[in-house]
C-alpha cells in the first residue's frame, strides 16, 4: 500500500488494476501535496497476495473492512481497471461515507447473454496463470489489444515490474472478478445521484467507446478524454494528478 496521509480534503482512496499494487499510484501521490491518499493493495496483490475473495460483494466487503481499519468514514474513490469495476460495484452498494467516483478505463459490465464466454475467457487466463511461468503469460498478456499503445521497451518494464505476483493469486482474483461475474451497472450509472467522473484514453479505442456509449444512454457521467492508451495514471501522472485535482475541487 502507498499512502500520504496528510492533508485537509477528504481522503482520496485509490485501487490499481489486475497484476499492480499500491505502489503504482505513487506518481500520482506526489503530484498531490496536501491531499490523503490511501492506495490500497487489492486482494491477491501486494502486501495482500494471502488474502482471497470469491466475488464482488467479498471485494465490496473487503474494501468496507479496509477503509474501517484505516479509519477513513467519509472519502473519494478512485479506480484503474479492475480497480475501477471494484470501486464502481462498491459504489452501487451505496456505502454511506462515500463521496464522489472517479473510474479509468473502466468497464462497466456486460449484458448477460455475453458473461458466459468472458468467464471462459478468463478462465484460459487463469489456468495460464496458474501453471505456466509468470515471464511467459506477462508477454501474452501485454500483448492484449488494450495495451496496444506501449512501445516494446514501456511493455518490458511493465512485465518486470509484474514479476512478483503470485500465478495462483492472480489466478484467484481473476476467476472471482471476471468480468463475466459482474452485472452490467450502466442502469445504475444512469439513476445514481452520486457525482461520477469517468476518465478513458482517445488510443485505448475498446474503453474508450465504452465510455462513449454510457453517455449516449444517458449514464450520470462526467466524460473526460485523455490524449494516451489504457494505463493513464502510469503514462502521464501530472496529467492525471492534474484532472483529480480538479475532480477533487469540484466535488463536495
Amino acid at each position: 500500500m502507498a499512502s500520504n496521509p496528510n492533508g485537509q480534503e477528504l481522503p482520496l482512496v485509490l485501487l490499481h488494476g489486475l497484476l499492480g499494487d499500491g505502489r503504482d499510484w505513487q506518481p500520482v501521490i506526489e503530484a498531490l501535496p496536501g491531499i490523503a491518499c490511501h492506495a490500497l493493495d487489492l486482494p491477491g496483490h501486494g502486501s495482500n497476495q494471502g488474502v482471497r475473495v470469491t466475488g464482488f460483494d467479498q471485494a465490496h466487503q473487503w474494501l468496507c473492512d479496509a477503509l474501517k481499519a484505516l479509519g477513513i468514514e467519509q472519502y473519494r474513490l478512485a479506480g484503474y481497471s479492475l480497480g475501477g469495476r471494484l470501486a464502481l460495484y462498491h459504489a452501487s452498494q451505496s456505502p454511506a461515507g462515500l463521496q464522489a467516483l472517479l473510474l479509468e478505463n473502466c468497464h462497466p459490465g456486460l449484458p448477460l447473454a455475453e458473461r458466459a464466454a468472458r468467464i471462459e475467457h478468463d478462465e484460459c487466463w487463469a489456468r495460464r496463470f496458474e501453471r505456466e511461468p509468470l515471464t511467459e503469460v506477462l508477454a501474452d498478456w501485454y500483448q492484449q489489444g488494450v495495451f496496444a499503445d506501449l512501445d516494446e521497451a514501456a511493455r518490458a518494464r511493465q512485465i518486470a515490474g509484474r514479476l512478483g505476483n503470485q500465478g495462483q493469486a492472480v489466478a484467484t482474483m481473476l476467476r472471482a472478478t471476471s468480468l463475466g461475474q459482474q452485472q452490467d451497472l450502466a442502469p445504475w450509472l444512469v439513476s445514481t445521484r452520486l457525482p461520477v467522473t469517468w476518465i478513458s484514453g482517445s488510443r485505448d479505442h475498446k474503453f474508450h467507446q465504452l465510455a462513449c456509449q454510457l453517455v449516449k444512454q444517458g449514464c450520470n457521467i462526467n466524460h473526460l478524454t485523455l490524449d494516451g492508451g489504457h494505463n493513464l495514471h502510469a503514462g502521464q501522472p501530472e496529467r492525471f494528478a492534474s484532472c483529480l485535482r480538479d475532480w477533487i475541487a469540484s466535488t463536495p
